[in-house]
């Protein structure tokens, strides 16, 4: 990881008036609603997360999320194999949300009827699932690049109005560009999800990172790979669409720390310039 790796130094206490020692904990990232952090502990920790576990590796690696509304602090909760526990709270910056008017959408794709909103039901289903596993691999580790470079019209956490009624927050960071451009895999994976029809969101791809962090591509043309398929860093994974709720054809990046949703663009940074496009 090139991002700079914090040292935190932790003070394990064995009781509230024991002698303490000093043992690092590694992060890299931001203490910021919506971001993805890294990092490794001593091999054999435990970790938590307020209470949410993080998976820890055989080397000490982790990966954790901060969902787009996370609260002002969070609890980071480290036990040693020696059995000796730290319990640390860290402010998480808050981020100012866009509110974004979106007019064009046709109207059932707004206000589904019945027997669409039981099909969009069983599709989030299908979704949950597929974004259950908490692999062993470490792809999560590498330095994670754009899947297409392009214009970026829309932002993580911005709050939508579809034809005047507002809608959930929207969870990705959208890239224009036309039908049928390659999208590349940002890192090493799995396939868990290729479906080419969901209602919401048409062409729909999940590639799992490991420790539960995953990638979410929709709105997609074309599906390139399958279910239980291997990727590696800038493979051809998919080509972008218009399909599902989409007004014209781009790329919707999102993804996920198991249930709670991160901005990817935290792992990335800013967007190249097209001329630095491969």
């Amino acid at each position: 990881m090139k991002a700079l790796v914090v040292v935190f130094a932790l003070i394990l206490c064995r009781t509230a008036v024991a002698d303490a020692v000093a043992e690092p904990l590694e992060l890299t990232g931001l203490w910021q609603q919506g971001s993805v952090l890294r990092g490794q502990v001593p091999p054999g920790s435990e970790l938590l997360l307020d209470d949410q576990p993080v998976k820890v590796s055989e080397a000490g690696e982790f990966v954790f999320g901060l969902d787009r509304d996370a609260a002002a602090k969070a609890q980071l909760s480290l036990t040693l194999p020696s059995g000796e526990t730290v319990a640390t709270r860290y402010p998480v910056a808050p981020r100012e949300y866009r509110i974004q008017k979106v007019t064009g959408v046709p109207q059932k794709t707004v206000t589904p009827s019945p027997e669409q909103q039981e099909r969009s039901r069983k599709e989030a289903a299908k979704v949950w699932q597929a974004r259950q596993l908490r692999r062993d691999a470490t792809d999560f580790l590498q330095d994670f690049k754009w899947p297409l470079i392009g214009p970026i019209t829309g932002v993580y956490g911005s709050q939508r109005v579809y034809n005047g009624k507002p809608g959930r927050p929207h969870y990705g960071v959208d890239i224009a560009a036309p039908t049928g451009t390659v999208v590349t895999a940002p890192a090493a994976g799995l396939v868990t999800l290729a479906e080419p029809d969901l209602f919401f969101s048409g062409g729909t791809l999940i590639v799992d990172h490991g420790h539960g962090l995953s990638s979410t591509f929709i709105h997609l043309s074309k599906v390139s790979v399958k279910v239980g398929q291997k990727v590696q860093q800038g493979d051809a994974i998919a080509e972008v669409g218009a399909t599902g709720r989409a007004t014209g054809p781009h790329l919707d990046w999102r993804m996920n720390w198991l249930d709670r949703r991160v901005d990817p663009t935290t792992l990335v940074g800013p967007m190249p310039e097209p001329s630095a496009a491969p």
